[in-house]
C-alpha cells in the first residue's frame, strides 16, 4: 500500500517541478504554485497524481490554422500535452526529442493512438506555420497549437502550469517563463494522472509509455 501525502503546489515543486523555468536561464518566477496537487507516487521519472487534473478547456487553432478543441479531438486518446516555445534553445526541443524518441519504439498501433500536443507559450512569434516547421522535425504526427496568449496561460492553469508573457530582455532576445512539465492523461478516463518533469529521458518515456497508452499507471 503506497502512503499517500497532499502538497501545495509550492513544496510540490521540489517533488514534480511545478515551477516557472526559462529556458536557456536559471531564472525562476515568484508567482510558481497554481494549484493544490495530491501525489499518490513517484518514481524515478514518473509523478502518478492521486487527484489527476481534468484536462483543459481549450479551443486553439493548429498548425495547419483550422479550430483544434483539444477535449474534443483527444477524447479517449492517451495524451501527452506540454506547454513550451519554438525559439526555446534547450529544454523545450530536448524534452520533445526524448517523446519522439519514445514514441518511434512503439508498435504502430500504438503510435498511431499515442497523442502528442504542444502548445506554444509564445503565440506572438509561434505562428502555426512556424510551429508547425518546428514540430515536423520532431514527429510530423505532433500536434501544435497556438492562438492568444490569456487563453493559453488560462488553460496551462487549468493543470497546474504557470506561464508568463513572453518578455525582452537587454540583449534583444525573448525569454518564455514556463512550467517544464509533461502531464499524461489517460485514454480511460480522459484525466491527467502522471507528470513528468524536464528531467525525463528518453528511456524513461520509452519504458512509461506503453503503459500510458493502456491507461495504466507506470
Amino acid at each position: 500500500m503506497r502512503n499517500k501525502k497532499t502538497v501545495l503546489a509550492a513544496a510540490f515543486a521540489a517533488v514534480a517541478a511545478l515551477t516557472l523555468s526559462a529556458c536557456g536561464s536559471g531564472d525562476a518566477s515568484a508567482d510558481k504554485s497554481v494549484a493544490d496537487v495530491s501525489v499518490e507516487s513517484e518514481t524515478k521519472a514518473a509523478t502518478v497524481l492521486d487527484q489527476p487534473f481534468t484536462k483543459p478547456d481549450l479551443v486553439l487553432t493548429d498548425t495547419h490554422g483550422k479550430t483544434y478543441d483539444l477535449r474534443e479531438r483527444t477524447k479517449g486518446k492517451p495524451t501527452l500535452i506540454y506547454f513550451g516555445y519554438t525559439n526555446c534553445p534547450d529544454v523545450c526541443p530536448l524534452t520533445m526529442s526524448n517523446i519522439a524518441l519514445a514514441k518511434r519504439a512503439l508498435p504502430e498501433a500504438d503510435r498511431d493512438r499515442l497523442q502528442v500536443v504542444f502548445v506554444t507559450t509564445d503565440p506572438e512569434r509561434d505562428t502555426p506555420a512556424s510551429l508547425g516547421s518546428w514540430l515536423k522535425a520532431q514527429d510530423p504526427a505532433f500536434t501544435g497549437l497556438t492562438g492568444d496568449f490569456p487563453t493559453i496561460q488560462a488553460g496551462a492553469r487549468q493543470i497546474g502550469i504557470g506561464i508568463d508573457p513572453p518578455k525582452k530582455e537587454k540583449d534583444g532576445t525573448v525569454v518564455s517563463m514556463h512550467g517544464a512539465q509533461v502531464i499524461a492523461f489517460s485514454p480511460k478516463t480522459d484525466k491527467g494522472y502522471v507528470l513528468y518533469g524536464e528531467d525525463t529521458t528518453a528511456d524513461d518515456y520509452t519504458q512509461d509509455l506503453p503503459k500510458i497508452i493502456k491507461g495504466e499507471k507506470p
